[in-house]
């Protein structure tokens, strides 16, 4: 296979045309893992080092906890959150640093589990500049402007079927030209969804056939989009197995198993982790330290374990929550425990494995700037030097719990924890 840079093109550009939100300002974050798509930003003169009183342009007290990362588009903040009552909203913020309006998305009448861990309030928010959608774990889908007129709003439960999941519905949606697509795959059915993102109409519904059981059913991963060119397609992930479908009508281009071996199946093997796709290579994790694997984007069928459609296949070590991250040629996983793995992302090569901050990481990293953001559970951010040897830049600490990935735009990192939103900035 012919292999190119992992670097994307429009980073040589101050605009970028990109069809996961049409028209696309590069310094806007317009969804969960930025505007590739890939928790890559192009900003600059990002800080290295901040607290809450260093380097930090302001802090803003939220309603409640939540995991959905904020959301950017010029002067404008989205995120989602829970109240003290279980109301779930989703909040205007200017740049500024104010509250500029909340609507009420639904009622988080879930029993969480862990709810130290996660509420309905974890799916993040997206927008094309001109409408925002979201989506939150009761099953509301709604519309706003950006003056927070509704345009439209259902409830999933309702539409496709009652969740049955263990630790309550996580995914997010995924903004891909004029469409939203859904992936929603619990013990009570498993669907692939492309809705109309002007109307909320279903247009199409496949059925994600899988022979997984007991909680493997039940994914909290979110769909991707792989894309070079006019080429794309749709991949959802979960119930043992990553799937990549058609847009047009969400057939089935290609199915990658030997995720969960069936001679020494875990039945408890739950995707949280969600692929990452480059123009040259898919990566695609897995949980509790299984395999994680480099496809081929031409894939085509049936992969199992050792097709000439995987780039490569490492037996272990895969990050369990937080998603990979793929620069210039480069892999880097972060596990759940706060160990670091950097391999070559063409042969899948170990380059380095090391500890950073022992806590737990439920966010996904980001790359801008030369560097690498890593957040912990308890608030601590280590900054890691891009490159294929480790070097620890800081680690700073924010004393607030964060579970949601950075936002990066217009010269500032937004971090989200369970007490406030903080903007960051290199201040001189």
């Amino acid at each position: 296979m012919v292999y190119f840079p992992f670097a994307r093109s429009l980073y040589s550009a101050c605009l970028l045309t990109l069809s996961l939100a049409s028209f696309v300002c590069a310094e806007n974050w317009p969804q969960w893992r930025g505007p590739t798509g890939d928790g890559i930003s192009p900003e600059t003169n990002l800080p290295t080092r901040w607290s809450t009183t260093e380097n930090c342009a302001w802090s803003l007290p939220l309603p409640g906890m939540g995991g959905s990362t904020p959301i950017v588009w010029g002067q404008r903040i989205f995120l989602t959150s829970a109240d003290a009552k279980n109301d779930l909203w989703l909040l205007c913020v200017s740049t500024q640093g104010k509250e500029l309006w909340r609507r009420q998305l639904g009622k988080d009448r879930f029993r969480h589990r862990m709810i130290h861990e996660g509420n309905g309030a974890s799916p993040s928010p997206s927008t094309d500049g001109k409408h925002v959608w979201a989506f939150v774990g009761s099953g509301d889908f709604a519309c706003f402007d950006f003056e927070g007129k509704e345009v439209w709003k259902f409830n999933a439960q309702e539409r496709y079927g009652k969740f049955q999941i263990q630790y309550g519905m996580h995914t997010t949606p995924l903004l891909y030209g004029d469409r939203l697509y859904l992936q929603l795959l619990h013990s009570g059915g498993a669907y692939v969804i492309a809705l109309d993102k002007n109307s909320g109409e279903t247009v199409w519904q496949v059925k994600r056939t899988s022979d997984a059981v007991a909680e493997c059913e039940q994914s909290y991963a979110s769909p991707v989009i792989w894309h070079n060119g006019d080429k794309a397609y749709l991949i959802t992930h979960g119930c043992d197995y990553a799937i990549a479908h058609r847009l047009d009508n969400g057939a089935e281009i290609w199915r990658l198993g030997d995720l969960n071996p069936k001679d020494r199946y875990n039945r408890t093997l739950r995707f949280v982790a969600s692929p990452v796709t480059t123009a040259d290579l898919i990566v695609i994790p897995t949980a509790k330290r299984g395999p994680v694997i480099g496809v081929k984007p031409s894939a085509e069928g049936i992969i199992r374990a050792g097709s000439s459609s995987e780039q490569w296949r490492r037996p272990s070590n895969t990050p369990d929550v937080p998603s990979p991250l793929v620069y210039q040629g480069l892999v880097y996983l972060c596990r759940e425990d706060g160990v670091l793995i950097c391999l070559d992302a063409k042969t899948g090569e170990q380059l380095y494995m090391e500890s950073l901050h022992k806590q737990r990481y439920r966010a996904s990293p980001v790359y801008a700037d030369g560097k690498i953001y890593l957040t912990a559970r308890d608030g601590v951010v280590s900054v890691v030097k891009a490159g294929p040897k480790f070097e620890l830049l800081a680690v700073n600490r924010m004393n607030d719990d964060i579970s949601a990935s950075p936002a990066i735009a217009a010269g500032r990192i937004y971090l989200r924890g369970f007490k406030a939103l903080y903007a960051l900035e290199q201040r001189k």
